[in-house]
């Protein structure tokens, strides 16, 4: 694994830079195997990047018509619902460029949560055989130190291959559906966007505290073979 962190003096620039990764990632991935496959983010961090990407002045970098989109979680709601990653990227991004809607596969939040994660898992299978590699996993990072829907109080490596997972968030009061810490980490390319003052002791606490998982579960994303960018502003970074 190799691991770097890129500082970016505003929201705005970390946007604009997660977005020029994604861009270099899909071209890199296309050129070598035809296909770029990406699990994306939900909140506010990716949405700014999202916007980009769907802009005139992104949109015809990419070749989407090789792109497969998958999730890294959702919330347990309709697709339809704004609190749904889902429902975020297709309103920011995926409505807007194109991509055939057979190659987004999106998380079904709206089905109960265990069943949920088995046909996700299942999902993986089928189209990215029993160690699905993904080209690029789009993360972002909780005030908490969570990732994806991997929380702070139980061991991230519970069930790990599952591949997918539901999981109870305490703090949301709600289920919620997650990749595992085997795919995250089978993933050619992780890429962490992290923004705000809010961030700043979680970041420190990943990067450079005592390694404790389940108290910080951002620290089990370590990509065996791959890269682990971390694309951060400069509010998020002060504690570094």
């Amino acid at each position: 694994m190799t691991e770097q962190l890129h500082v970016f003096p505003t929201a705005e620039l970390l946007a604009q830079g997660l977005a020029d990764a994604f861009v270099a990632s899909s071209r890199d991935a296309i050129a070598a195997r035809e296909s770029f496959k990406v699990a994306l983010a939900g909140g506010n961090t990716p949405r700014a990047a999202y916007e980009l990407l769907a802009s005139d002045r992104y949109r015809s970098h990419v070749a989407w018509q090789n792109v497969h989109v998958y999730f890294g979680d959702e919330r347990c709601v309709p697709p339809d619902d704004p609190a749904s990653n889902y429902h975020m990227a297709r309103e920011t991004l995926l409505d807007a460029v194109p991509i055939p809607p057979s190659q987004v596969y999106r998380m079904h939040g709206e089905m109960p949560p265990r069943q949920a994660g088995l046909e996700y898992a299942r999902l993986l299978r089928d189209t990215l055989g029993d160690s699905p590699q993904l080209d690029l996993v789009m993360l972002g990072l909780g005030a908490d130190a969570h990732t994806a829907s991997l929380f702070p109080g139980s061991d991230p490596l519970t069930d790990d291959d599952a591949l997918c997972r539901a999981v109870y968030s305490e703090s949301a009061k709600m289920w919620r559906i997650t990749l595992t810490p085997k795919v995250l980490n089978l993933a050619r390319e992780v890429l962490f966007g992290v923004s705000g003052a809010e961030k700043a002791s979680a970041l420190k606490a990943v990067r450079e505290g005592a390694y404790d998982p389940a108290h910080y579960p951002a620290q089990i994303v370590k990509p065996h073979s791959g890269r682990l960018l971390w694309y951060v502003d400069t509010a998020a970074a002060a504690q570094s």
